[in-house]
């Protein structure tokens, strides 16, 4: 199960991966990438880059397929994950689920959002 923290709610889904993407703020390229929750915490398992530039290269393992840089992250899970939530930049961030519920998090000024694993026991809302 995936709880998110934003604007004061829990949000939880009854998921354990999901895609998270969203636009460059200053290249205006898409970014991706799929994550795994599990009680071990979040893990990056797949990024997409739509280009490189601005502080945004693809790591050098990354593969051009279908117009993106594709790479896989050798990181360890994060207990916690903090979106920025500035209202300054293009849009804010798309989180999907198997099945196809998309949430948008953070495209208004205010405080950032967290996404973490949580236990089976919190209800899911949203």
């Amino acid at each position: 199960m995936i709880c998110i923290a934003t604007g004061g709610k829990l949000i939880t889904l009854a998921a354990t991966a999901f895609t998270l993407s969203w636009t460059h703020s200053v290249e205006k390229t898409r970014w991706e990438e799929h994550w795994s929750a599990g009680p071990e915490g979040l893990t990056v398992v797949e990024g997409r880059i739509e280009g490189s530039g601005a502080g945004m290269d693809p790591p050098p393992d990354a593969v051009l397929k279908d117009g993106a840089y594709v790479y896989h992250p050798h990181v360890p899970p994060l207990p916690e994950l903090v979106l920025a939530a500035s209202g300054a930049t293009v849009g804010g961030w798309t989180l999907c689920v198997e099945g196809g519920r998309c949430l948008t998090l953070g495209d208004k000024a205010g405080a950032a959002v967290k996404l973490r694993w949580c236990p089976a026991a919190v209800r899911e809302g949203g």
